[in-house]
């Protein structure tokens, strides 16, 4: 059983009746796609997801989602059919109960040497998914995705900042005071006309599967939101290079008319909206995960992220 940090988590594994029903529903899949078992299951349990790895020739995952990003089975079944090329295509998922099974992508990025022309063509293939995604926003959010369109994030910034209880009375102040300034970085990122679309909201180098290609995984902290507030996590975490794969991630963007010097401007104003969407990431675990508020104070360490100046 693999809790890593999180020994005192408490997920619906511990419920013996959530747990059986969730076995007999694995063991009734697993015999529709035929697959043998080749070992003992590993369970993995967080705050966000329950997951037992099936060990098989192909080894096959089953991932158990929170109410708050319930909508991924369903996503994850929809984008296999809108962009097949970047994602993976469930073996089966059970939308009421938030439950999905995936045959597994092979090597993660995390193992494979990264360097900055892997970065390029991984970014450039992201904004290419995005961009075939862009004239299907509705129907994502109709399928729960969480909308945090341009128009919205002030509103969302408003309801995070007043709802967390681990900011200090000094902190809630200064995000108040930068209330004006956030809506002004949306008034103006919006007037580039880059369209709203899927932002996985975590894109590093342990959501993506890098075998004959990149594939694209682990939905569950996405929103429907401006296309390159996805840059904030991976340059945060790639540390280097920001020029150079901001501008590989923009260059699809060009074939729409829009000058790259406009674009680097869209960037660097949606690096600084893109806290948002990690600080809703942090409200989507498991009711009842902890007693003391991990997701408030994760939420508080986002939202402080919007004071930071943009490294693009």
């Amino acid at each position: 059983m693999d809790r890593g940090s999180y020994t005192d988590a408490r997920t619906p594994w511990e419920d013996a009746d959530w747990r059986a029903e969730a076995l007999t529903w694995l063991d009734t899949q697993l015999a529709e796609v035929g697959v043998e078992e080749t070992g003992p299951r590993r369970v993995r349990l967080r705050p966000w997801s329950v997951i037992v790895r099936v060990e098989a020739a192909r080894p096959v995952w089953f991932k158990a989602n929170p109410p708050g990003s319930a909508f991924e089975p369903a996503l994850m079944a929809r984008l296999a059919e809108l962009v097949p090329e970047h994602v993976l295509t469930p073996y089966a998922v059970d939308v009421g109960r938030a439950w999905s099974l995936s045959p597994d992508g092979g090597g993660l990025l995390r193992d494979v040497e990264r360097t900055a022309e892997t970065w390029e063509t991984l970014l450039s293939q992201y904004a290419e998914l995005q961009r075939k995604l862009a004239d299907h926003v509705d129907e994502l959010i109709g399928l729960g995705v969480p909308d945090a369109r341009l128009a919205k994030l002030p509103d969302i910034f408003d309801r995070a900042v007043t709802a967390n209880q681990t900011l200090t009375a000094e902190q809630r102040e200064v995000l108040h005071k930068l209330r004006p300034q956030l809506v002004d970085w949306c008034a103006e990122l919006a007037t580039f006309g880059i369209p709203d679309t899927l932002d996985h909201a975590d894109l590093h180098e342990n959501q993506v599967f890098a075998c004959d290609r990149f594939t694209f995984f682990d939905w569950g902290d996405a929103t429907v939101s401006h296309a390159f507030c996805s840059l904030l996590v991976p340059l945060q975490r790639i540390g280097t290079d920001h020029a150079r794969l901001r501008d590989a991630y923009l260059a699809p963007w060009t074939d729409d008319g829009h000058a790259l010097a406009d674009l680097r401007r869209a960037a660097h104003l949606a690096w600084r909206l893109g806290p948002l969407g990690r600080a809703a990431s942090w409200g989507r675990l498991f009711p009842g995960a902890y007693n003391t508020p991990i997701g408030d104070a994760g939420i508080a360490e986002a939202l402080l992220g919007l004071l930071e100046p943009a490294r693009i």
